[in-house]
């Protein structure tokens, strides 16, 4: 059974990636391992957990001393790992249902025309520069997840071709993997290391700024000298209606972005949750927006209101969030996922090694179990720590390159990263052909990033 759980993830993740050759929505395949790996977890659940290699299982234990047996192994699963893992999910899901919202509701208020009427360039490598550039900065200050839903709302103004949008989409995720990489409340991952003591803000910006930085600009280089032409844009209907006013734009994108900006801020000061900073956001600008409408004609209403907005959101990515994310979750709890840790420390040895093994494995396993493994299995080392226990100091080289190779590793493919899932679903991005046109230059952007850090502090 513990095996057979591994071989439900595969062919799950292989009918992903063969979502359009299978004709079948990777929603669909994700929803059908999200269930089957809890369900082969839980009918094996004895044999599995005898086998000694779930973590939470034996803290379980340690805490509930006279629980032994089929029982207590079903209410280990049932009525605590279930429930843990739901509430971390959740997090992630109300926090992209929460964004993706807001996004849609300045995009309905046609806020983001204010932004794209800006940049007048057509030229295909001038156009990448200045988007990837945006991503990067404003991936540190949000979060790479929002950010690359704003840039795709951006992206559908500013290009018709479905292909070349798939290209720029993309890069985009490139861009936000690689800027929330070196911002404390960039990545989930970058968070989960601030917050636990790892590292700290000012030392993770000053050390890992530059390699990616690097890791964003080495695959734009190699673009500027192959990618050639303009891109197309979209038609302008002239004989469109327009629903808002020019200052319900300004100030629906105004509300809009403070409120997507006003989610770390929540975080930092309230130590809550980033989904309850984000629901926050998204009633206040529902309120704003039902004051705004109250007195305007019903077709108006039906086009602007939240309530109609809601309508429009890609229920279907959401869900594939919840599949993916629930099978990687029985995968931890049953101990694959510590298994994998633990022979990278013992196969490698080294913490560089070991660091971009990790970034590797996270553009196929979700980045966050893997990072809070590594955490779990190495303690943060007291200050005077020397030789190779001076890695695992707070702001060693171990964890601010485990904050780099863990946030950008999952650029290489696209069900690699939270971003790139949400620009997968919104843009119906294919997996293979992100594979071929865009692993590569992930690749080779990620290693390059990484060679900086090391020239940096790894001589």
């Amino acid at each position: 059974m513990f095996i057979l759980m591994v071989v439900v993830f595969v062919l799950g993740y292989v009918a992903i990636a063969l979502e359009h050759p299978l004709k079948v929505d990777k929603a669909a395949s994700a929803l059908i391992i999200g269930t089957l790996c809890w369900v082969v977890y839980v009918l094996g659940a004895e044999g599995i957990l005898h086998l000694g290699f779930s973590p939470a299982w034996e803290a379980f234990l340690a805490a509930h001393p006279d629980s032994h047996g089929l029982h207590a192994a079903h209410e280990f699963i049932v009525e605590s790992e279930i429930i843990h893992h739901l509430g971390e999910i959740s997090e992630i899901l109300f926090f992209l249902l929460g964004a993706m919202t807001i996004v849609e509701v300045v995009d309905q208020h046609e806020g983001f025309k204010i932004i794209t009427d800006k940049i007048k360039t057509t030229n295909k490598v001038k156009l990448l520069w200045i988007l990837s550039l945006l991503t990067f900065f404003m991936s540190a200050l949000l979060d790479n997840l929002t950010t690359t839903i704003v840039l795709v709302a951006l992206l559908r103004k500013l290009i018709d071709d479905k292909q070349t949008r798939w290209f720029f989409a993309s890069m985009v995720v490139l861009a936000a993997n690689a800027g929330g990489a070196w911002s404390p409340i960039g990545d989930v991952t970058t968070i989960m290391l601030w917050i636990g003591g790892q590292v700290t803000a000012g030392t993770i910006i000053t050390n890992v700024i530059l390699p990616s930085l690097v890791c964003m600009v080495v695959p734009l280089a190699i673009l500027s000298v192959t990618m050639k032409g303009n891109v197309q844009r979209p038609a302008i209907d002239e004989d469109e209606v327009e629903y808002s006013t020019e200052k319900e734009r300004l100030l629906f994108l105004i509300l809009g972005v403070s409120g997507l900006l006003f989610v770390p801020v929540f975080k930092t000061i309230t130590h809550l949750p980033p989904y309850m900073g984000m629901l926050l956001s998204l009633g206040l600008l529902w309120v704003v927006g039902e004051i705004v409408h109250k007195d305007k004609p019903k077709e108006i209403k039906e086009k602007l209101k939240v309530t109609a907005v809601i309508q429009r959101i890609d229920v279907p990515t959401v869900l594939f969030f919840l599949g993916i994310l629930s099978a990687v979750a029985a995968l931890q709890s049953a101990g694959h996922l510590n298994i994998l840790a633990t022979y990278l420390d013992e196969k490698l040895g080294n913490i560089y090694l070991i660091d971009l093994a990790i970034g590797v494995l996270s553009s196929v396993v979700d980045n966050v179990p893997l990072v809070a493994g590594a955490m779990g299995m190495y303690p943060i080392a007291d200050a005077g720590a020397v030789g190779y226990q001076a890695a695992f100091v707070q702001d060693g080289a171990f964890w601010e390159f485990l904050a780099y190779t863990a946030g950008t590793g999952g650029s290489m493919l696209i069900i690699g990263s939270a971003a790139g899932v949400a620009a997968m679903g919104l843009e119906k991005i294919d997996f293979i052909w992100y594979l071929k046109k865009i692993s590569w230059l992930a690749l080779i952007g990620y290693l390059a990033g990484a060679a900086v850090y090391f020239v940096m502090f790894g001589i």
